[in-house]
C-alpha cells in the first residue's frame, strides 16, 4: 500500500464516524427528538467536576497540614470553622465582601436611624447625619450591586476550565492529565463538530427562508416557516451542547402577543427559539447579522429599526403596536433589560414594551454556570469571541420557565407593570431583583438619583422641625390650661 492509499484511509477512517454522527444529530434535531445522549454527557461531567473537586479539596488539605505548626493547629481546634476548612477552603465562594447596613436604592431613600429625641434637637442639621451618607458611599465604594453583575459568575467548584475563577489544573498530576484529556476533547472533537452544527442551522435557516420568501401569505407559508426556524435553531442549539428543560409550557407566547425575558447572551434567542417561533425586534445592522435579519423577513414580518428610528420612541412604540394587533403575526420576543446581565440578577426593565398594550409572556432563563459561563461581557469581548468561547465550553445547560400571561391593570402604568413583570421573572429563576438601569455599565448614574436622596433628606428634616415645634405647641398648649 503506498503512502498516498495510506494517507487516505487514515483521513476516511477518522471522517466517517465523524459525518455519520453530524447527519445523525442534524436529522435528529430536525425531528426534535433526543437520544439522551446529551443529558449522559452532562451527567458524567457532574461526576468529574466532583472528582476534581475532592481532589483539590485533598490537596488543600495537605498543603495546611504541612505548612501549620503546632500553634496553628492548636488555633484550628479551638475556631471549629477553620478546624473543618469551611473558611479556607478554595472552593467554598463568599457571596458578599461585606455585610451591608445601608444598601442603596435607585428609587428609595436611605434610612437613616433617628437616635436623638426631638427634646434635644435645637437645630435643623447634624453633622453627624453626613456620616450615615460616607458610610453608604463606602459600601457601595468596596462592593456595589451594579459592577459585579458585569462580571462572570463565580463558581464554587471548578468545571477544568482555566478561564473561570479556579485555576486548579496543576495541584496534582492526575488531575493535569484530566485537564489536557479535557483540552483536547473540546478542541480537537467538540469545536469541529460544533462548527459543523451551527454551519448546517445557518445555511439551512438562510436557505429555507429564502425559499419560502416567494411564497404567497397564508396558513402554509406560515407553517412552512415555523417548521424551518424551529429545526434550524435546534440545529443551532445542538452545536452548543445545549440541555434545556421548559417548564409550563402552556403559558408559551402567542401571536399578537409580546415574550420577554431576562437576557444573558445573544444566544437567548436561540434557545428560546428551539420552542417556539418568535419575531424579532431590533436595530438594522450590517454584514452577517444584516444578512440574517434579511434572510428572516423574507419569511415573516419582523421589526428591525433604523438607526435614525431608533431613539424616536413615538415611531418604535407605532410600529410594535401594529405589530401586535395582528393576531396572524408572530409573537415578538424582546428583552427589556437592553443589555446582558450575568444570570445572578434581573435589572430595571424598559417601559418601552409594556406601553405597546396587547398581552405580555413572561420568560425566566436561568443558566448552569458549572458547564460554560453564557455571559456576554460585550465591553471585553466581541460576539465572535463570546460565541468562541460557548463553542469551546463543555455544554450550555438551562432551565426555561414559562409565566403565566400578565395585562395591565387599568390603573396601572407601564413602569409599574414592567416592575410587575420582573419581580415574577426573578421570584421564578431564582434571581436577585434589582431596581438600577443595566445602561450603567456604560454610563454613569442619573442626576435625579443624586436629586432624589437630597429631595429625601430635606424633607426629614423638614419633618423632624415641624414634630419638634407641635410638640411645643402642645407643651404651651398644656401649661395654659394648668394656669
Amino acid at each position: 500500500m503506498s503512502m498516498e492509499q495510506t494517507f487516505i484511509w487514515v483521513i476516511s477512517a477518522l471522517f466517517s464516524p465523524f459525518l455519520i454522527t453530524l447527519f445523525s444529530t442534524v436529522i435528529l434535531a430536525s425531528c426534535g427528538k433526543s437520544l439522551g445522549i446529551r443529558k449522559l454527557y452532562v451527567n458524567t461531567l457532574l461526576k468529574v467536576f466532583e472528582w476534581g473537586h475532592q481532589r483539590v479539596k485533598d490537596h488543600e488539605q495537605l498543603k495546611r497540614d504541612f505548612e501549620d505548626d503546632g500553634e496553628d493547629e492548636n488555633k484550628d481546634k479551638d475556631d471549629p470553622q477553620l478546624a473543618t476548612g469551611d473558611s479556607n477552603d478554595v472552593n467554598n465562594v463568599q457571596p458578599q465582601v461585606i455585610k451591608k447596613e445601608l444598601p442603596i436604592s435607585a428609587s428609595k431613600p436611605i434610612e437613616i436611624p433617628n437616635e436623638r429625641s426631638l427634646e434635644l434637637m435645637d437645630k435643623e442639621f447634624h453633622l453627624s447625619d453626613v456620616m450615615y451618607f460616607c458610610k453608604s458611599g463606602i459600601e457601595a465604594i468596596i462592593e456595589d450591586d451594579v459592577t459585579q453583575r458585569f462580571n462572570a459568575e463565580e463558581l464554587t467548584s471548578w468545571n477544568l476550565l482555566t478561564r473561570t475563577n479556579r485555576n486548579n489544573e496543576f495541584v496534582s498530576l492526575r488531575l493535569t492529565i484530566l485537564w489536557w484529556i479535557g483540552c483536547l476533547v473540546r478542541y480537537l472533537i467538540l469545536l469541529p463538530f460544533r462548527i459543523g452544527l451551527a454551519c448546517i442551522g445557518i445555511t439551512w435557516l438562510l436557505i429555507g427562508t429564502a425559499c419560502i420568501g416567494y411564497l404567497k401569505n397564508g396558513r402554509m407559508k406560515r407553517r412552512l416557516n415555523e417548521y424551518v426556524n424551529l429545526t434550524a435553531f435546534r440545529i443551532m442549539a445542538r452545536a452548543f451542547s445545549a440541555v434545556i428543560t421548559f417548564h409550563n409550557r402552556e403559558n408559551k407566547a402567542k401571536g399578537g402577543g409580546i415574550g420577554v425575558a431576562n437576557h444573558t447572551s445573544p444566544i437567548d434567542v436561540v434557545f428560546l427559539s428551539t420552542d417556539n417561533c418568535y419575531a424579532m425586534v431590533g436595530q438594522a445592522q450590517g454584514g452577517f447579522l444584516g444578512m440574517m435579519q434579511r434572510a428572516l423577513s423574507r419569511a415573516e414580518a419582523q421589526v428591525w429599526f433604523e438607526r435614525s428610528e431608533v431613539r424616536d420612541r413615538v415611531a418604535v412604540a407605532n410600529r410594535l403596536r401594529n405589530h401586535v394587533e395582528d393576531k396572524n403575526k408572530l409573537p415578538i420576543l424582546i428583552f427589556p433589560e437592553g443589555t446582558c446581565i450575568n444570570n445572578t440578577s434581573v435589572m430595571m426593565f424598559k417601559k418601552g414594551s409594556f406601553e405597546v398594550g396587547g398581552t405580555v409572556y413572561p420568560a425566566a432563563i436561568k443558566y448552569d454556570a458549572r458547564f460554560a459561563d453564557a455571559f456576554w461581557n460585550s465591553s471585553k469581548e466581541s460576539m465572535v469571541q463570546h460565541i468562541l468561547m460557548i463553542l469551546t465550553s463543555w455544554a450550555i445547560v438551562c432551565d426555561v420557565w414559562y409565566l403565566p400571561p400578565c395585562t395591565k391593570g387599568e390603573d396601572e402604568s407601564a413602569i409599574e407593570f414592567a416592575y410587575r413583570v420582573k419581580q415574577e421573572i426573578a421570584k421564578q429563576g431564582g434571581l436577585v431583583d434589582l431596581e438600577w438601569d443595566g445602561q450603567l455599565k456604560r454610563s454613569k448614574p442619573k442626576e435625579s438619583f443624586k436629586q432624589l436622596q437630597q429631595k429625601e433628606y430635606s424633607k426629614l428634616l423638614t419633618s423632624k422641625t415641624e414634630e419638634l415645634k407641635s410638640n411645643g405647641k402642645t407643651e404651651e398648649t398644656q401649661r395654659e390650661k394648668l394656669e
